[in-house]
Order: structure tokens, then C-alpha cells, then sequence
């Protein structure tokens, strides 16, 4: 970490000119603060890893370029995307890495000794970073925090979030061209379903089903439970969970009777090494995927539900919850609840566009797979 600590160092100095011609500019972050800063910032961290999911699509050519620090979550939670960006950007092993902040073990002399301009956080880390006074540390150092959010109400705060790191970053076209693309694509679901205005089958969303031996993890009306309203369906947990995340038994599982189960996975061996997780992703083995999600409904929670019955079980990338890439998982659910509406939609297609037009790395299938798949 030294070695870092001191390249971190010697790149402050460096950038010791452009950081003069920078001028003051103030922003009002997605908590509604207002954050005065020298932009374009040359020099960020990342208080998660996984906010290189929205730098890279504002610079996908070089997305490390100004990342000087960030939290080491990435490869543990999709190190399947974080191998393919490490294959094409192998300069990520050199940044140096923090610990988080909510768990209290961000540090921040190390912080300071890389000379950021800014620190983009995630808003979920606000009240712990209020806690350990973190916020007033940094500011006493000049170095502000930028909130932004991704997760706790994506459909609501991805799109700011983009135009803020847009604006911040000096790259405000790119944000704005992926937020045309991703308000177009969101569109081809919401207006029909607002136009055909269908019956809304039930749907249980399993978080990281399989994760662990607790059952069941869910939603409540945003995310992944948004997802599902925006789709045409009617979540099961809506109503019960008031926040983003929590719990229902499996009582209230089987008593709701669901239509569609839609389990939320990824590749955790890093935190549960050989799990019954569902590891659908970048070019994911759907074979294995397909029978640890038949392995899931015979947990208690599924026993007698009209999903297993029918069939219409389906795992999806657990990391849609955690990324500006949402409205493919909101077509792809959209095809599951209505397939006779979205005949013509093809969300494979408009994840490789995706990738095609914004993202620095290939496009490879595996997102999701159902029971029912041929």
C-alpha cells in the first residue's frame, strides 16, 4: 500500500497545473446538498467500487483515468465484470483500496495523503458517514463529498446521479446520450404498459436467494419491487416491507401465492464459497444457474405456490439493483409477466447495445435463466 500511497502522491503533483486552471463550481448532490468543489475533478475516489459501472459509461475509453482510491467491493461482489475490465485496464490492480464506510473502516489519512478533489459516496452510506464524522474530517481537509444513488430508489435517483457525475467530471454529453438511451428503453415497456393496462400477476422477488440459509429476503416498492410495478406486476412484499430491503416469511410466501418468483443472483464465492446462490452473469454457465434454481423451490417457502407449478421461476442478475443498467431487467421481467405484450422485445439485444455503444468491455450473455427455458 505504500508504493500506492506514494504513486497517488507523485500523480497529485503532477496534475499540480491542470488542478490550477480548475474552477470553483457548486452542485447540489442527491441529497440536496450543495457541494463547491474545483471542476472538472481530476482526482475522485470511489466510496464503491461498483459506481465504475457509472464512470464507465461516461468514460469508457479510460475509465480509471481519475479514479485515485476506491472501496474494495468490486471484485468480491461481480468478479466476473471486474475480470473483464481488469483484462482490458490492468492498471486497476494499483489503485490503492479502503475499507467501507459504513462498517467504519474507511481511512481517512489515506484518504487525504491521495489529494482527491472529490469523493463520490452512495447515499445508503450517509448516516454512518455522519456517525463517525467522516464528513466534517474530510471538509476540514477541502475534500468534499458528493453523494450519489443507485440503489436505494434507482429509478428515481440513477438518471441525477448520471448528469451530477456528468457534470463533475466534465463529461456531460456521454451522460446525457446514455440517459437518452435509457429513458428510450425504459419507455418500450411503460408506455405499453400504460397503453394495454393488463391484469398484474403476483410476483415474490427472492433476493440473493440461496445466499444464505434465511428465507426470504425481498423487496419492498423500490428496486427490484419497482422493477416489477413498472414491468406490470404486483409485488407480493409491497405493503409488508415498507423500505427498499427486508423479510417475509414463508408463510406470507405461501399464503400470497405467486405467480412468478424472480430470484435475484450473481458469483459469490468470494463471500459464500460453493452457496446455493443462482450465478447468472457475464458468461455464466446457465446450465449450472438452471439447477441451482430448481434447487431453490423446494425450500419450505415454495411448497405448494402456482410459480413452481407453472414453472415461472426465473433468476436474473442480482447486480440490475445496483447499476444504471435497470430498465433491461425491467424488459426482461416485462417478457416474463407478459409475453404476449412484449412479443417483439428482445432485452439480450438491448443489453449488447448497451455494451456496444457505452461500455468498455464485450457483451457476453448469461443475465438470467427461467425453469421453464427450453
Amino acid at each position: 500500500m505504500r508504493t500506492h500511497l506514494l504513486k497517488g502522491l507523485a500523480g497529485a503533483a503532477a496534475l499540480g497545473c491542470a488542478a490550477a486552471q480548475a474552477a470553483p463550481v457548486e452542485v447540489v448532490d442527491i441529497t440536496g446538498r450543495e457541494v463547491t468543489f474545483d471542476a472538472p475533478a481530476e482526482r475522485v475516489i470511489l466510496g464503491e467500487g461498483r459506481q465504475i459501472y457509472l464512470l464507465g459509461l461516461l468514460e469508457p475509453e479510460a475509465p480509471f483515468t481519475h479514479v485515485v482510491g476506491w472501496r474494495e467491493d468490486f471484485p468480491q461482489a461481480d468478479p466476473d465484470n471486474y475480470a473483464r475490465y481488469a483484462e482490458r485496464f490492468p492498471e486497476i490492480a494499483d489503485i490503492p483500496t479502503f475499507g467501507g464506510f459504513k462498517d467504519g473502516t474507511f481511512d481517512v489519512e489515506q484518504a487525504a495523503s491521495l489529494s482527491p478533489d472529490v469523493v463520490f459516496m452512495n447515499l445508503e452510506a450517509k448516516a454512518a458517514t455522519e456517525d463517525a464524522a467522516y464528513d466534517d474530517k474530510l471538509a476540514k481537509l477541502g475534500i468534499p463529498i458528493v453523494y450519489v444513488d443507485f440503489r436505494e430508489d434507482p429509478i428515481a435517483h440513477t438518471i441525477p446521479s448520471m448528469r451530477l457525475m456528468g457534470q463533475i467530471m466534465d463529461d456531460e454529453d456521454a451522460a446525457e446520450a446514455f440517459i437518452d438511451f435509457a429513458e428510450a428503453q425504459l419507455a418500450r415497456v411503460t408506455d405499453v404498459i400504460e397503453r394495454e393496462d393488463p391484469e398484474r400477476p403476483s410476483v415474490f422477488i427472492d433476493r440473493a436467494g440461496g445466499y444464505s440459509d434465511e428465507c426470504c429476503m425481498s423487496f419492498g416498492p423500490a428496486n427490484f419491487g419497482e422493477y416489477v410495478t413498472l414491468a406490470g406486476g404486483a409485488n407480493i412484499a409491497d405493503g409488508i416491507i415498507p423500505g427498499t430491503f427486508g423479510v417475509l416469511n414463508p408463510e406470507q410466501i405461501i399464503a400470497a401465492d405467486p405467480a412468478h418468483v424472480i430470484v435475484t443472483g450473481g458469483n459469490w464465492d468470494a463471500y459464500v464459497p460453493g452457496g446455493d446462490w443462482v450465478g447468472v452473469g457475464p458468461g455464466a454457465d446457465l446450465e449450472v444457474a438452471r439447477a441451482k434454481l430448481e434447487g431453490l423451490t423446494e425450500r419450505t417457502a415454495m411448497t405448494g405456490i402456482q410459480a413452481v407449478a407453472e414453472g415461472n421461476v426465473h433468476a436474473i442478475w442480482h447486480q440490475f439493483y445496483n447499476s444504471p443498467y435497470y430498465f433491461v431487467a425491467i424488459q426482461q421481467i416485462a417478457k416474463w409477466l407478459h409475453p404476449e405484450l412484449f412479443e417483439d422485445l428482445d432485452p439480450e439485444e438491448t443489453m449488447r447495445e448497451l455494451h456496444e455503444r457505452f461500455l468498455p468491455i464485450e457483451f457476453e450473455s448469461g443475465y438470467w435463466i427461467s425453469l421453464d427455458d427450453e
